[in-house]
């Protein structure tokens, strides 16, 4: 098998007695907003705090999954350091998966982590504009959003993000206390 898999694969693929494990890398919220039957969710975060033990306790083929790819791929290289030859991509992710009508798992619906931080970083953004009119130095606000943004997108890591997932609104119940 390839390391990506396109759409029509994996659903031939999982339709078989031998089919795949799928691991969804995204996090707990979006995951129970909507995924892939049959899939498990292990966020990003923690399959790098516990790849290795994950990797000796899975024994099928493993397809990781995220929104559109990018994550998955993430998990990819983690995984490939414990020498797991039967890691896959799903290409074009969950996105993917649902351009092509494949059967999803909707749970309540909630924004996607990526929307929030463009509400957040924008109405900051905003905020330091509108406020550098009456006080001149805000303008640094709307610097350091910018400068955060930019750097969130060299480093593939958002920290925006990490600290708006720890939110109750993007925790399930059993995640808050």
């Amino acid at each position: 098998m390839p390391a990506r898999l396109d759409v029509a694969t994996r659903r031939d693929w999982i339709a078989s007695s031998e089919g795949p494990r799928a691991l969804d890398v995204r996090t707990a919220n979006a995951f129970t907003t909507v995924h892939i039957p049959g899939s498990y969710n292990v966020p990003l975060d923690l399959l790098r705090e516990h790849r290795d033990e994950l990797s000796r306790h899975l024994v099928a083929d493993i397809v990781l999954v995220c929104r559109s790819g990018a994550r998955a791929g993430q998990a990819e290289t983690l995984l490939a350091e414990t020498a797991r030859p039967d890691v896959h991509v799903l290409d074009g992710g969950l996105l993917a998966w649902q351009r092509a009508g494949a059967p999803v798992n909707n749970g309540s619906a909630r924004w996607d982590l990526e929307r929030q931080v463009r509400l957040v970083a924008g109405g900051l953004v905003l905020t330091g504009v509108l406020a550098s009119v009456l006080v001149p130095n805000m303008k640094w606000l709307s610097a350091a959003i910018g400068g955060g943004l930019a750097m969130a997108a060299l480093i593939n890591s958002c920290v925006m993000g990490l600290l708006l997932s720890k939110l109750p609104y993007n925790r399930d119940a059993s995640e808050r206390w």
